[in-house]
């Protein structure tokens, strides 16, 4: 069956290859950027099948307008794509509370502003897909670009908890990790005042990143496709060769950590206890009277 897609910062990268896989295969897309001029090929390329809006994540009247309107338009959502999102490069101490401030606005509170907006809808839809666009620096963090990573952390908690939410709704949940690829992304992102310190570690990182593998980003659509087909598609999906690979180590590493040390940990639960905390009781009881 044609889908109706909600995609965010469709204007480059895998925002935009997916956009165009959606549409070439037949479904309808709401592309969306904050300029939407970027967008004006599409619309000569698909006709009614793509709607190109403005929208800037950190604006909340903007989101809820956009999404009201795709959804009015279309008269449906199927797949929403949350994929706009801005870098950070810096060091802990580099970063100004503005900067940090930003990249949190844009790659999390900006997913949530869209989900939120959405959510009512899809609920009395009975159905949806929601994609959240998180990174392999979601699974294992390196240094210098630590705020960036600890937004994509958030991006991975956030969706954890909404994916046990919204089932019985209906709605799907799935957090897309890209390893490496050749997107451009990094080049417009905020780079933190360096601090002479960290010179030969940043000269480190960025030749060992110089050297990195890089895939293709017009591969990952195929991926994608199949992914929002699925009948039961996955909580995470990883893109690239690096992910499984990362995600043993780190797992395997964390284990290991959690074992060596669990007589502290057990020792530190002193004398369990079942007795619930007054305030927990409370919560039951106001769930109770509103079912």
């Amino acid at each position: 069956m044609k889908k109706t897609w909600f995609i965010t910062g469709a204007s480059r990268g895998f925002g935009r290859i997916w956009t165009e896989a959606a549409l070439q295969r037949g479904d309808q897309v709401t592309a969306t950027a904050r300029n939407p001029a970027d967008l004006a090929d599409l619309r000569e390329k698909f006709g009614d099948a793509v709607l190109a809006l403005a929208l800037d994540v950190t604006r909340s009247g903007q989101v809820q307008q956009a999404v009201e309107q795709a959804f009015t338009h279309f008269g449906r959502l199927d797949v929403l794509v949350n994929n706009a999102g801005a870098s950070l490069f810096g060091a802990t101490e580099e970063a100004t509370d503005e900067q940090i401030r930003n990249v949190f606005e844009a790659n999390y509170l900006g997913m949530v502003r869209v989900i939120r907006a959405a959510l009512p809808l899809l609920r009395k839809q009975g159905s949806g897909h929601i994609l959240g666009v998180s990174s392999g620096l979601g699974i294992t963090s390196l240094p210098l670009v630590g705020f960036y990573s600890a937004t994509k952390w958030a991006v991975e908690a956030m969706h954890e908890s909404l994916a046990q939410e919204v089932k019985g709704f209906g709605i799907n949940v799935t957090l897309v990790e890209p390893g490496g690829y050749a997107t451009g992304f990094a080049q417009s992102g905020q780079i933190a005042d360096m601090l002479a310190p960290y010179d030969e570690l940043r000269k480190q990182f960025l030749t060992a990143l110089a050297g990195m593998e890089r895939g293709d980003p017009h591969a990952t659509a195929a991926a994608i496709l199949k992914l929002v087909d699925a009948d039961n598609p996955p909580l995470r999906l990883g893109l690239g060769t690096s992910i499984l690979p990362r995600a043993r180590a780190v797992y395997a590493e964390r284990l290991a950590t959690w074992e060596a040390w669990q007589d502290v940990t057990n020792a530190a639960m002193g004398e369990p206890s079942k007795t619930l905390d007054p305030r927990i009781q409370q919560f039951i009881q106001a769930a109770s009277d509103n079912a």
